[in-house]
């Protein structure tokens, strides 16, 4: 599978710790970067070169790009890979970019068969406490828009556990999903992340975040509302209207190997990862002159364990007994028993499955099965 990562941002939001610039100066350069990056790399042996099933195109925000420079992108992936077999292109998008001339183009390009928009809520005041540039309206004809546009498979990002959101405006912003006929969600709590303005506001007491009691109570909003309108819960925070499931996220999960392109991108073969250097100046002047721009690193039997725990157990399917090294297995069979007693997880013949409680407190138990 293949990711794209496209830093641009119209402004920074109050929670985002994510590489990103606020900046249109180098937009173009940087795409011809990307696509050298594509042509440089179009020989490379990963093991899923010859069967790419999935492509992905994040941020940042890539529909500040023109079409023109999507397409230069899309041309050059076509130029460089073997794309016959891909079943699913998305596309992140924020709603104020997604004009319906721009929607249209989009389509036109006959690449993109997914659009993920970053609505976050459909509530004004929340939009403005985390420093949106669009307003609920906006949100919700862009995804009228992007049906219209013939897109139907769309999924959205909200979030919860906003300071002073409320359980009303929480089940709104669920019901608008409904109401607008959105076929997979993307939910995620709130996080105070170091740098970012949201922590300097909560530093200063002009924002006071909301209880963790008050933040499990609106996931359990959220499971119930799910349960209620036919959407399926496949890991900690997304679910979809079957068979809306995110084909490229799910095989992060089971660590599939993947390419990233773009400043900040990461790469995973099975054995090594690679990353690209987080800054786009260096990035764009390292690919023109032929320069390192990244760096990588060999995963240890028991890196990959670890990262194998941490990943599965974030997902409904949990733990494949079949795929652990044999080396870890006693390891695993002792450390998880205390959370089969304790209910979080429920074992089946081949699977070690995370219950709904097991879900909630995913990162804490795949801690405690760690190999040091």
């Amino acid at each position: 599978m293949i990711y794209l990562h496209i830093p641009f941002c119209a402004r920074k939001c109050s929670y985002c710790a994510f590489y990103s610039r606020v900046s249109s100066a180098d937009r173009q350069p940087y795409v011809d970067a990307l696509c050298e990056e594509i042509r440089q790399r179009a020989n490379e042996l990963w093991d899923n070169h010859h069967h790419i099933k999935t492509v992905y195109f994040g941020g940042g925000t890539p529909t500040l790009l023109s079409i023109e420079q999507l397409g230069q992108i899309t041309e050059q992936l076509h130029r460089s890979f073997n794309l016959s077999e891909v079943a699913e292109c998305t596309i992140e998008a924020n709603p104020e970019n997604l004009a319906p001339q721009y929607l249209s183009s989009l389509r036109q390009l006959n690449f993109f068969n997914r659009i993920s928009i970053g609505v976050q809520s459909f509530d004004d005041s929340d939009l403005h406490l985390l420093n949106r540039r669009h307003n609920g309206e906006q949100a919700r004809e862009a995804i009228r828009q992007a049906r219209n546009m013939g897109f139907r498979n769309i999924s959205i990002d909200l979030i919860y556990g906003i300071p002073r959101q409320s359980e009303a405006t929480w089940m709104s912003n669920l019901a608008e999903c409904a109401n607008l006929d959105v076929q997979h969600l993307s939910c995620y709590a709130l996080t105070v992340e170091n740098g970012t303005m949201l922590e300097r506001q909560i530093q200063s007491s002009r924002v006071a975040m909301p209880s963790n009691d008050e933040v499990v109570s609106r996931y359990k909003t959220l499971l119930h509302w799910c349960r209620n309108n036919n959407f399926s819960q496949y890991e900690i925070s997304n679910f979809c209207r079957e068979p809306y499931r995110s084909r490229h996220n799910r095989r992060y999960w089971d660590r599939t190997p993947y390419m990233g392109f773009g400043a900040a991108a990461h790469s995973f073969d099975g054995k090594h990862r690679r990353w690209n250097i987080s800054d786009t100046e260096r990035y764009i002047a390292s690919i023109t002159n032929r320069q390192p721009y990244f760096e990588t690193e060999t995963l240890s039997d028991k890196d990959a364990f670890n990262e194998y725990i941490m990943t599965a157990l974030r997902t409904t399917e949990g733990i494949n007994k079949t795929l652990i090294d044999s080396r870890f297995s006693e390891h695993l069979e002792r450390n998880i028993r205390k959370f089969i007693s304790a209910r979080q997880i429920i074992e089946t013949d081949n699977w070690y499955r995370p219950a709904e409680e097991g879900l909630l407190h995913a990162d804490g138990i795949a801690a405690e099965l760690f190999v040091d």
